[in-house]
């Protein structure tokens, strides 16, 4: 029998708090000024995840500085009107928590941008740990971030569910040894998620109720 699932590491963006028009209308904004016409939505949309740099260094190796910064200060100043949690999630964290679950935050984020979204969500002290691209060598899909989360957290990987709505999420949770959850409201789409092979996917955020409580399987 599966050990019963002790803490949740979450991805942020895309995950529990829904940065998909932000995203994609920030990468419009930037590579639309450098440029003009070559890109469109759906063409940002394998840029989601991955950090930042790592995106434009493929992009635009010459500029990456430049269109940073530029992301940077578009992403800023039209963060909070683009942004929400994604329904639901701040009332299921706070069940989760209530059932004395550890739960951390593992993203590829900087810190500040992280702790900006959670201010706009309901959730104060429900997460133990907030790991950023600040706190790590290596970001997701390499295991150090989620490593450093359990470790944290006093946390065992094969006790760990990772949940996240791209590659790097279910990779990392595989490189990290720990279980692995997709989400089907990812920007990608439920049969990219599942192409990905996960432990579980997951509907709505409640389905978390029913997987922690042993109701629900892997598989």
């Amino acid at each position: 029998m599966a050990n019963k699932i002790e803490t949740i590491l979450f991805d942020f963006d895309g995950t529990l708090f829904d940065t998909n028009d932000l995203i994609i209308e920030t990468f419009m904004a930037v590579l639309g000024k450098h440029f003009p016409g070559r890109y469109t939505r759906e063409d940002c949309l394998p840029f989601m995840g991955p950090p930042l740099r790592e995106t434009f260094e493929a992009l635009a190796p010459e500029n990456v500085e430049q269109l940073m910064e530029e992301y940077v200060s578009w992403n800023l100043e039209n963060h909070d009107k683009l942004t929400a949690e994604f329904p639901g999630v701040s009332e299921v964290l706070k069940k989760l928590k209530d059932r004395g679950l550890k739960m951390a935050i593992v993203s590829t984020k900087r810190n500040k941008t992280i702790h900006r979204g959670l201010g706009l969500m309901d959730a104060d002290g429900i997460f133990d740990v907030v790991i950023g691209l600040d706190d790590v060598t290596h970001a997701k899909p390499h295991p150090e971030p989620l490593q450093k989360a359990m470790d944290a957290l006093g946390a065992d990987p094969s006790t760990t569910l990772m949940v996240g709505d791209n590659s790097h999420d279910i990779d990392g949770g595989r490189n990290a040894g720990t279980l692995t959850a997709g989400v089907a409201w990812s920007a990608k789409g439920r049969a990219f998620m599942e192409s990905l092979k996960p432990d579980y996917m997951l509907d709505a955020i409640e389905d978390l109720l029913e997987i922690t409580d042993g109701t629900v399987g892997a598989g």
